[in-house]
């Protein structure tokens, strides 16, 4: 497979990822910048690494370094972290020739399709995911149970307590619910 061939692979795969896959979904257009920037970035990178003498760990080395900067500089979700990986993969795939031909346009297929099934909104549509800060001192998680369905209408599938304050009377908590059919939307 040709230079040109394998890097219109990844052009594609980056573009479909990105504009049909991810930003439908989560409408954040910083994040396209992030994940097309580091997907050309890696691309090229890669390309002049696989021609150069030097290894191939010197590189995958470099490439970390460069993303646990960039992932820990600001808070992404886990969802955009996968994304943001995904697009740094394509970028290794499409810069790095690897026989035979069909392995790396093989690869680039299965990471989008991953991710499109995967993370497709009707997979878990009625489960959700919040942080709260309440403006009472739960102690009894019972009662912190059955107040936040009430609250939430919603069944609670895992409660997990992060902090209560007496003196403000607030209680922080980590919780994971699942709508009824009704209130879902996809």
């Amino acid at each position: 497979m040709s230079d040109l061939t394998l890097l219109g692979a990844d052009a594609v795969a980056v573009l479909v990822l990105t504009f049909l896959v991810y930003f439908p979904r989560y409408r954040r257009p910083d994040m396209v910048l992030a994940i097309m920037s580091i997907n050309v970035g890696v691309v090229a990178v890669a390309t002049v690494l696989s021609r150069a003498d030097v290894t191939a760990g010197l590189g995958l080395g470099l490439f970390g370094v460069l993303s646990i900067i960039r992932l820990r500089s600001q808070e992404l979700d886990q969802e955009e972290v996968a994304y943001y990986f995904s697009a740094l993969a394509l970028g290794l795939l499409g810069g790095i020739r690897v026989t035979p031909d069909w392995i790396a346009p093989a690869l680039m297929v299965a990471i989008i399709v991953v991710l499109f099934i995967v993370d497709h909104p009707r997979l878990f549509a009625g489960v959700r995911h919040q942080n709260m800060t309440l403006d009472s001192a739960f102690t009894d998680e019972v009662a912190l149970h059955a107040h936040l369905e009430e609250l939430l209408g919603a069944n609670i599938t895992r409660l997990k307590v992060k902090r209560v304050d007496l003196v403000s009377d607030t209680t922080s908590i980590d919780v994971r619910f699942r709508l009824p059919e009704g209130r879902r939307s996809t």
